[in-house]
């Protein structure tokens, strides 16, 4: 199976291919923005470098978040398109298992965790590789609660890690892997093994958006206070 991977929804813009979770090529760049200026470059390169052209693809995988919720919409769009003009399944995958897939799965437990600012990471816990719950919101007292409750020898990864044990010194016993994305291997991985019927690319929101509709139009008069 051959399969092109996107992932725009963290600290990273991520494209890479792969051919039976042989690496064909891979493309990763951290940045905090601009996922739209570089991601059509991206995958125009990996694309050339793996040859075959895109009618070889067999799937899209694309991240769906929790994440940026412009960066996410970014790959989110793209992947769609992608999919639609080739007549090609489109798996979507939650970025905590992207990050969760990207350390050992043997071994002590794992929490992948991404910075949600506001005193809030998002959060989802694994034991030998499999989750023991959904992708969720949590407070940073809740979620150090819930790995506390897993052991010392838990391994944190994502940019949530350095926030949390900053907040609960006592957690820097654990184990830190603070990488801004998923690794693109544990992407071509999670992608191949999904099945597109389980897994849509919809994106992933874990609570609403910072921004707020207006309360007028453009050049509509303001309501006056009762």
């Amino acid at each position: 199976m051959r399969l092109l991977v996107i992932d725009t929804a963290l600290g990273a813009c991520t494209a890479a291919v792969f051919e039976d979770e042989r690496p064909l090529a891979v493309r990763f760049e951290p940045m905090a923005k601009g996922h739209q200026e570089r991601l059509g470059g991206l995958v125009r390169d990996v694309m050339a470098e793996a040859g075959g052209g895109f009618d070889a693809l067999d799937r899209i995988g694309v991240t769906v978040g929790p994440g940026s919720f412009t960066g996410l919409r970014v790959g989110l769009a793209f992947a769609q398109g992608l999919g639609a003009a080739l007549d090609r399944p489109v798996v979507g995958v939650s970025a905590l298992d992207g990050l969760a897939a990207s350390v050992d799965s043997a071994g002590p437990p794992v929490a992948a965790l991404i910075d949600a600012r506001r005193g809030q990471v998002y959060a989802k816990l694994f034991i030998d590789g499999a989750a023991v719950g959904p992708d969720e919101a949590l407070s940073l007292d809740e979620a150090a609660r819930r790995i506390t409750a897993l052991g010392k020898e838990v391994r944190l990864v994502g940019s949530g890690a350095a926030v949390l044990v900053e907040a609960f010194p006592d957690l820097s016993m654990a184990s830190m892997d603070p990488r801004v994305a998923p690794s693109a291997q544990a992407l071509g991985r999670l992608v191949a093994a999904a099945d597109p019927a389980d897994h849509p690319p919809r994106p992933l929101y874990l609570r609403a958006p910072d921004a707020t509709p207006p309360t007028r139009l453009p050049g509509q008069p303001r309501q006056p206070v009762p």
